[in-house]
């Protein structure tokens, strides 16, 4: 299908923690609300337009916040909740079109094409945003394209309702700042902000094979996304209810360092899966499998994460009460379960900021060289 020929609708939910806490309970109407980690080395997850009136936004120290504005109300995360209403809001919007991509928590792709000739994609889209809030009490906005990445763009710069038309997807995002096209984070803004690279405008000028060679296989998309140009399909959501991975050593063994080892790379890798796919998990299990044949498995209900050392903690824990000494170990697993759509720079609520920053250099560095080239030591 042609880019003319397509018709992509981006849903963003407006304020969704602040605006599903106020779902539930009506006195937090119009008071300063900070979502996130209460204790000293919290973040800032979430926070209301009357708490950004005093400087505060996401990601902010929790302790920064509160000095900003010492009468906000705090609330704790609640991941299962809002996973609920996330569930509730892509139900309604599937009950309208078949093909619909939940990208994350609070955002939904649309796939109208076609409909134009019959209904008016506009139209539709409008009706549509009306259903949602009529439906769950919830309010968001929408940006209408011809691909996924400019629809996005729109969903946030719009008044709500903004429909870009083919043809008019450079014009649209050359005075926008670099930091507003998806997947530029702040190492790569910082980069190309060195090195005067401040508008999309002046990022879509630059030759692709200068942003090859400054920042890998990256550069290329980066490029097309500066210029418009996005052919990724709008994927229908479907859950996947777990991620595992297993091990069979050659040799069956009791070492202690071999098995920490290989559960630390296991650990590690599906966490980076995690991350990658946007994904928190709420339960790990970790299988050991004996000489003998008989298999074991161990598994703990934990609050939403992805991190590696939270994870790690509770793997390795988990191996150490399953473990029995002087058998040997045929085979070791491990399965993360229980998952919900969220990523770390959102849903790191109990870290403190330095720790996010280091994970997304981690991950970096992964996507662009390979897992196997950043490990943990043992």
């Amino acid at each position: 299908m042609q880019g003319s020929d397509r018709h992509i609708a981006h849903l963003d939910m407006d304020h969704f923690f602040v605006a599903v806490e106020r779902l539930r309970d009506s006195s937090l109407k119009n008071k300063p609300i900070l979502i996130g980690g209460s204790n000293d080395r919290g973040i800032v997850a979430a926070c209301s337009d009357e708490a950004r009136k005093f400087g505060i936004h996401p990601a902010m120290p929790m302790r920064i916040a509160l000095r900003l504005c010492k009468y906000a109300t705090v609330l704790k995360t609640d991941h299962e909740v809002y996973s609920q209403y996330s569930k509730l809001i892509y139900e309604i919007i599937k009950d309208s079109t078949p093909l619909v991509e939940r990208s994350n928590l609070d955002s939904f792709y649309v796939d109208l094409s076609g409909m134009d000739k019959f209904f008016g994609c506009k139209k539709f889209t409008n009706e549509l945003q009306t259903k949602v809030h009529k439906e769950s009490g919830l309010f968001s906005s929408y940006g209408l394209a011809s691909n996924k990445v400019v629809s996005r763009v729109a969903a946030r710069e719009g008044n709500g309702q903004l429909a870009i038309p083919f043809g008019e997807e450079k014009p649209f995002l050359a005075p926008l700042s670099i930091t507003k096209i998806p997947g530029v984070g702040t190492e790569t803004a910082m980069k190309l902000i060195k090195m005067g690279v401040e508008t999309i405008k002046v990022l879509s000028d630059i030759p692709v094979e200068m942003l090859q060679n400054l920042l890998g296989k990256g550069g290329t998309e980066l490029w097309r996304r500066a210029n418009g140009i996005d052919e990724s399909p709008v994927i229908p959501f479907r859950e996947q209810q777990s991620f595992s991975t297993e091990f069979t050593f050659q040799e069956d063994t009791i070492d202690l360092n071999v098995l920490h080892s290989e559960l630390i790379r296991m650990t590690e890798s599906i966490g980076f899966v995690l991350r990658t796919q946007k994904r928190l998990t709420g339960c790990i299990a970790v299988k050991l499998r004996y000489s003998d044949g008989e298999s074991h498995t161990i598994q703990k209900v934990i609050p939403y994460c992805n991190m590696d050392h939270m994870l790690l903690s509770v793997t390795k824990d988990l191996f150490n009460k399953l473990f029995r000494r002087r058998v040997l170990v045929r085979l070791v697993g491990v399965r993360f379960m229980n998952l919900i759509p969220g990523t770390y720079q959102i849903d790191l609520f109990e870290d403190n900021e330095e720790t996010i920053k280091l994970y997304q250099s981690i991950d970096s560095v992964k996507k662009r060289f390979g897992e196997q080239f950043l490990k943990r030591a043992t």
